[in-house]
């Protein structure tokens, strides 16, 4: 499923053009990426939450040449499903 197929079902649900729903769109998925980049937990109860996770820098290998590099720190964004979306994938 694509932004624009979300769009169009956002727009027929709810009576609205597909322009505006994809706005709505936008608009949510960048205050997720603004409240991600300054480190807050968002949460969306009955869907679940997205965090930051932070991941030490740690020594890996080259799997082409077997060289050992460091793999430099990193902060992730991670995604925990509340329950209801568990037990529906479970179903």
């Amino acid at each position: 499923m694509t932004n624009l197929d979300l769009a169009s079902k956002l727009a027929d649900a709810h009576g609205v053009t597909k322009v505006d729903a994809r706005g709505i769109l936008v608009t949510l998925f960048a205050e997720i990426t603004d409240a991600a980049s300054r480190g807050e937990e968002v949460s969306l109860p009955g869907f679940g939450k997205f965090k930051v996770k932070n991941t030490p820098e740690r020594a890996g290998r080259n799997p082409a040449t077997g060289e050992t590099i460091t793999i430099r720190a990193a902060r992730k964004l991670t995604f925990s499903p509340a329950k209801a979306v568990k037990d529906r994938l479970s179903a």
